[in-house]
């Protein structure tokens, strides 16, 4: 809404954004239809959402810490979904680990490039690199105890590592020519 785009380009960025990574997922390991089109719930609740937050937009800028923490939750929780479709596929744990990155980082890039801005998580922010670890930490912790249990550590982990980033200003150091 900041680049005041109209109604469809805020329900189109809001789509893009929620389902984005999620597809790109989907269409690495071959699962076509993408998840989103298998359901038309998610569609439904992308727009509701999206029409709901245009009409009380006044009341969602005064929400920042609350969405903040929605999203550092989310995720957590979309890295360690995108690593089980990985791993459910047969795919090396690794190759996993990057698929759960991509599903939790890749709306918001896609979004980015969409509205042309250099993607937040390529310039400022520990986002991915949480998810790199969670994703890890996750992975490496299925051998030994169960999967429930990995996946709450995985998804306490990345969480905790987002909001101590940006609590604490954490930054990786920028590549300069």
């Amino acid at each position: 809404m900041q680049k005041k785009l109209d109604l469809f380009g805020v329900l189109i960025i809001g789509f893009v954004t929620a389902v984005g990574g999620g597809t790109i997922r989907d269409v690495l390991i071959g699962n076509t239809p993408v998840t989103w089109m298998k359901d038309i719930i998610t569609p439904l609740i992308i727009l509701g959402t999206a029409i709901v937050t245009i009409f009380f937009k006044q009341l969602v800028k005064n929400l920042k810490v609350t969405l903040f923490l929605f999203d550092a939750l989310g995720l957590g929780l979309f890295t360690v979904i995108g690593i089980q479709k990985g791993l459910d596929a047969g795919l090396n744990p690794g190759i996993c680990v990057a698929l759960g990155t991509i599903t939790g980082c890749f709306g918001g890039v896609l979004r980015d490039l969409l509205l042309s801005q250099i993607p937040v998580l390529f310039q400022k922010e520990i986002y991915a690199t949480a998810c790199i670890i969670g994703g890890t930490v996750y992975v490496l912790s299925l051998s030994f105890i169960n999967q429930q249990f990995a996946e709450a550590i995985a998804v306490i982990l990345i969480c905790g590592i987002r909001i101590l980033a940006v609590r604490l200003n954490w930054k990786l150091p920028s590549i300069k020519i």
